[in-house]
């Protein structure tokens, strides 16, 4: 006996294309309506669109067992291909509309109108209509902000609530198995997560992520029962009603800090975080003005400050690290550090007359030498990199003797007008 396996693979998901087929062959819709039909499925939220497939979501799963429950001869297919033909009788003339729309509402010798059908419904069960059991993990429902897993409490205790875990909105129903159902409940829930305590205040350290990027807040100490033992996630409070308030009684903001873009909110600790509010750093006192120097972390990455002098620094790190004399190092240079330097293609001696280090650019309308105070373009013809220090000299020389260029007048256009006609 030689056993041999076969597995049959599910039919692709429905397109477009392959749904407007299927209802043409049921004989539902026409083409001037195919379009509007794929329009409101779409528009609704019934099915989402991956690649050219349209994958049906949670919510097309409760409106359907809602309209098969309790309006199923409305729902069904033979009953929708008839419905096409009687629209197209009435829009030939050979059923009047009126009698039609009576006999639908109201009924007939033939069918159950729909009146009868809404005034028999009863009570309907919201809840039941959307509830999907995932094995027996836990219940799938659909909620105002999307679809979520209620997973019961295993204590037992009756009157304890169940755990809310959200599911992601580009996962199709279909790869919602048990197993998957778990590993969303074992996941970690991204939030809140306190670090410790500040040794200095007493206040608590709190890692968040928030909507521009995770980051750490001091914030006051809460009862120990609202943390969870073994996440130590705190529950969010309730939000405050705003009131309008002086500057002076105006609380003081908890102090915030964001993360460096190595650091991640899993794996921060409470003593890198405490280093991350107590930034500015001081870094130390320039010896030949005094000022103090600080390490900082702004909207576009560290620098130093020195009074209103700011200096980029290279990484992150150098806020915790750099030294004194490496930050005195940093301002000893151009202003704008290897960006100023690499935008001379040569660089000579100081001019004779203005005492100035004469510079070679490559500028918007080609290269020229400058000191600083004049500017001399290099002639055409004449190579740039060719350009020697008595040539340099020679050009700034003609420059200065030309004088500066005349600025240029614009004359204001004059209309000459005609002289008004006499009143007869």
């Amino acid at each position: 006996v030689e056993p041999k396996g076969h597995a049959t693979s599910p039919k692709p998901r429905y397109t477009e294309a392959s749904l407007v087929k299927a209802l043409e062959e049921r004989g539902i819709g026409r083409p001037s309506t195919f379009a509007s039909i794929i329009d409101v499925i779409l528009d609704r939220g019934y099915v989402t669109k991956r690649g050219q497939a349209l994958v049906p979501s949670w919510l097309s799963f409760s409106v359907v067992r809602l309209l098969e429950e309790h309006f199923a001869d409305l729902v069904d297919y033979d009953f929708t291909a008839a419905l096409e033909d009687d629209l197209d009788a009435i829009a030939r003339g050979e059923q009047q509309r009126v009698a039609w729309l009576k006999d639908f509402y109201y009924g007939s010798k033939d069918h159950v109108g729909l009146r009868h059908i809404v005034d028999n419904l009863g009570d309907i069960d919201a809840r039941e209509l959307n509830s999907t059991p995932i094995g027996d993990v836990a219940t799938l429902r659909f909620g105002k902000y999307g679809p979520y897993l209620e997973v019961p409490d295993a204590s037992g205790d009756p009157e304890a609530k169940p755990r809310i875990v959200n599911v992601p909105d580009d996962l199709a129903p279909d790869e919602l198995t048990p197993a998957k159902a778990q590993e969303l409940i074992d996941a970690p829930v991204a939030g809140d997560r306190v670090l410790g305590e500040n040794p200095e205040n007493g206040k608590l350290i709190v890692v968040k992520d928030g909507r521009f990027g995770p980051y750490v807040q001091e914030v006051e100490p809460v009862d120990p029962d609202a943390a969870d033992p073994q996440t130590g996630e705190v529950e969010a409070e309730a939000p405050k009603k705003k009131t309008t308030r002086k500057k002076a009684d105006a609380a003081p903001k908890p102090r915030t800090a964001s993360l460096f873009k190595s650091m991640s909110v899993e794996t921060v600790d409470l003593d890198t975080a405490l280093k991350l509010l107590a930034l500015p750093r001081v870094v130390g006192v320039d010896p030949e003005t005094g000022a103090e120097i600080t390490a900082q972390n702004g909207r576009y990455g560290p620098y130093l400050k020195k009074g209103t002098d700011s200096r980029t620094l290279q990484s992150e790190d150098q806020l915790f690290s750099i030294t004194l004399d490496e930050a005195l190092a940093v301002y000893a240079q151009p202003k704008y550090g290897a960006r100023a330097a690499s935008s001379a293609l040569k660089e000579f001696e100081a001019d004779p007359v203005s005492g100035k280090p004469i510079k070679l650019k490559d500028g918007r309308f080609g290269p020229y030498v400058t000191d600083g105070e004049t500017n001399a373009t290099i002639p055409r013809g004449e190579n740039a990199e060719e350009v020697t220090f008595e040539r340099a000299v020679q050009l700034l020389a003609d420059k200065r003797a030309k004088g500066p260029a005349p600025k240029r007048t614009t004359r204001k256009a004059t209309t000459t007008r005609k002289p008004a006609a006499k009143k007869k």
